[in-house]
């Protein structure tokens, strides 16, 4: 067994060099009279960046994330970093891992724990209570790189998988995922049959054959690439030259700042008011742990890499979709959907909350997963 004990501890020297190095910021002029017309708004920046230097209480914040079990695993040579809580009561209970994408962290999980692993809390049925598995992705925070081979999402579901079922001894779960993590979380579905009892997603995967669309889904498809021609700027770069960019972000907590926030303002339902939707503390302790262990670049892997994966089998498992109200993304048709999962079983409209849905609307998602769950247990 090589799961170990772990908390979250980030040195006095690297919060004090943190700090030094915000308030030594040089600031940037806005270059559009719009604020967030072409990126991270400059007066907002420097406000969080006062906050992070000066108000942010990081002890508070570690306290909090240690208040809950992590671990570590050893995965064939990989260290991948979860937290793991058990069902309430100790009670028997179907175990479900939650997987995170990017520019996120397995905190974007951590609202859904206590909804899903003490429902009965909240007003719900203890049955459907989960033992909940969050991992933080390969290259991620606090896990390794995939020694000696690409990052893709094949490799980290057989990672999950194994971590799972020869670590945790689980033989039987589900799975859940957005993003990265739905692409992950598909992978977990298409290869493991007979021992994932369902999945389901924020972000349902595209179908390996477009082949006679319905005049829907090539509409949809035409929005989506008009979308990205003007939002795709960032991934085109960490698919390409992530070295170039991790360079700068890495040595700058003003850079890091900038290019994560930009990102959480414009894919989340927050009415273009970022801090309604996240509390500031939430984003600074992403972006302190991002900071803390160094891993801005190696969490491009996943964009890097992408050219490696392999043609995803189909999914055969039941499946359930709660649709984000992110913007385009949401009117994927159900039809486009079904083309890549054969027993779609549940899916919600989009309604509210967007790309990080498990911190914008943690209780309406828990409802979709328990509703999902409850006659595969």
């Amino acid at each position: 067994m090589s799961v170990t004990p772990f908390r979250v501890d980030v040195s006095e020297d690297v919060l004090a060099d943190l700090r030094d190095r915000i308030r030594r910021t040089r600031f940037t002029p806005a270059s559009s009279p719009e604020p967030w017309a072409a990126g991270t708004d400059p007066a907002y920046l420097r406000s969080l960046l006062t906050y992070w230097a000066d108000g942010f209480d990081w002890r508070t914040a570690e306290d909090e994330l240690n208040r809950l079990p992590h671990h570590l695993a050893d995965i064939g040579g990989q260290r991948i970093h979860f937290v793991h809580v058990r069902a309430a009561g100790g009670r028997p209970a179907l175990p479900l891992i939650l997987t995170h994408g990017w520019p996120s962290s397995f905190v974007e999980m951590l609202p859904l724990v206590p909804l899903l692993t003490d429902p009965a809390r909240f007003g719900g049925d203890p049955a459907d209570a989960f033992d909940v598995v969050i991992p933080s992705l390969p290259g991620f925070l606090f896990s390794d790189l995939p020694p000696g081979r690409p990052m893709t999402r094949q490799s980290t579901a057989e990672t999950w998988h194994a971590l799972m079922t020869e670590e945790l001894g689980y033989a039987r779960y589900g799975a859940f995922g957005g993003d990265i993590g739905a692409g992950v979380t598909s992978w977990l579905g298409g290869l493991y049959p007979d021992s994932v009892a369902g999945i389901h997603l924020i972000h349902p995967s595209a179908p390996t054959n477009l082949d006679d669309l319905t005049d829907a889904e090539r509409a949809w498809m035409k929005a989506i690439d008009a979308f990205d021609e003007k939002d795709r700027g960032y991934s085109e770069i960490m698919c390409t030259r992530p070295d170039t960019i991790a360079a700068a972000l890495q040595d700058s907590p003003a850079g890091l700042a900038a290019w994560l926030v930009d990102k959480y303002r414009a894919w989340s339902d927050c009415g273009g008011d970022l801090e309604s939707r996240f509390d500031r503390d939430d984003i600074l302790t992403v972006l302190t742990l991002y900071w803390a262990t160094g891993t801005i670049g190696s969490s491009f892997r996943q964009y890097y890499d992408w050219f490696a994966t392999p043609a995803r089998p189909g999914v055969a498992v039941p499946t359930g979709v709660t649709m984000s109200a992110e913007p385009v993304y949401r009117d994927m048709p159900r039809s486009f959907a079904e083309r890549s999962y054969a027993d779609l079983r549940q899916w919600r409209g989009p309604t509210a909350g967007g790309h990080f849905l498990p911190m914008e609307e943690p209780a309406l998602l828990a409802g979709d997963l328990r509703t999902l769950f409850r006659p595969l247990r």
